[in-house]
């Protein structure tokens, strides 16, 4: 992954308007949140291989599903032509937004999950040349903005933060890598590697201004980071180590005066490996996923932790069977 700093003001958080999905009566009564996007893998016989197939459907968290029409199945390679692979698809971190690439054309486009008109990106948000597979796409917590990596070739296409609403947009230098958008989706978490094989975190704001500071190697190695609204607290996941009876952590880490706190031992459980976190107020969303050794099926357990107090409550756990490909709320 590159690591990035923004060189362009973020625009306000904006209002986006809805999505029409095909969900059962009983989930209409609430305003639907997914757990979960996927997509079914299906076995080609002639290529002797599988493909992504079907729509992308949605696990909700009332315990109701809905299909995504509109949205490709298989995504473009760099030349615009549909290939073997899935499509682009995220959800936000509070799973109420939607970003997946339209199928009459593979524009991206962002709905919210309750329904109404899709907001199309700009068409330069896949610039030409790049595919599907070569972009690395996720929403702001509650989907105002979206952060896009690109992984061209000679590495010189700069990141973006797109704001929904206006299509306007920032870039991100790609001698930097982003890590994800802050709480308030105002700030980037981005690191650049120093000439001394150091790494260096930013917290990039508006008009370009950062925070910036040489975390510790717990931090820097962490398998998943969240940056709070206040722009310079970062949460930092820690993967365990079940052989040493090591526990999953989380530690905080904060850019502005360099503390690190003791951290809080999580019960992620064996073999779940952290893949996002998300700051909500004071409380930390953390997600751990454990992949299947066989087969493409996956347990998601989500954590909500008050990195203050050491509390920890189970929020959510949700299983994957056999699909192509998946994208959890806030990956």
């Amino acid at each position: 992954m590159r690591h990035s700093s923004m060189i362009a003001a973020l625009l306000a958080p904006a209002v986006i308007g809805t999505l029409g999905l095909t969900t059962p009566a009983y989930a209409r009564a609430a305003p639907p949140a997914a757990r979960v996007a996927w997509i079914k893998s299906c076995y080609d016989k002639k290529r002797q291989d599988t493909d992504p197939c079907g729509a992308w459907r949605l696990r909700l968290r009332d315990g109701g599903q809905a299909t995504v029409p509109g949205a490709a199945t298989r995504g473009v390679n760099g030349k615009g032509r549909e290939a073997h692979l899935a499509s682009t698809f995220a959800v936000s971190g509070d799973g109420r937004v939607l970003l997946y690439e339209r199928a009459r054309d593979h524009r991206l486009v962002v709905r919210p999950v309750s329904g109404g008109p899709a907001k199309v990106l700009p068409e330069d948000a896949r610039p030409k040349g790049i595919g599907s597979d070569e972009m690395a796409v996720r929403l702001s917590p509650s989907g105002e903005r979206v952060l896009i990596d690109y992984y061209d070739a000679d590495d010189r296409l700069p990141s973006k933060v797109i704001t929904v609403a206006t299509g306007e947009t920032a870039t991100v230098p790609a001698a930097y890598g982003v890590l994800g958008l802050s709480a308030d989706g105002d700030e980037v978490l981005a690191t650049r590697l120093a000439g001394d094989n150091t790494t260096t975190l930013y917290a990039l704001r508006p008009g370009g201004g950062a925070t910036r500071r040489t975390p510790p190697q717990v931090i820097a190695n962490a398998g998943a980071w969240a940056l709070a609204a206040d722009g310079t607290t970062v949460a930092a996941l820690v993967q365990g180590d079940a052989e040493r009876k090591e526990p999953a952590r989380i530690r905080t880490y904060d850019l502005a005066t360099g503390e690190l706190s003791e951290g809080v031992d999580v019960p992620a459980g064996p073999h779940f490996e952290p893949s996002s976190a998300w700051w909500d107020g004071d409380l930390l969303r953390a997600t751990y996923t454990r992949t299947a050794s066989t087969g493409n099926s996956a347990v998601v357990r989500v954590l909500t932790v008050d990195p203050g107090t050491g509390r920890i409550e189970h929020d959510d756990q949700y299983k994957i069977g056999e699909n192509y490909a998946f994208a959890a709320a806030g990956e």
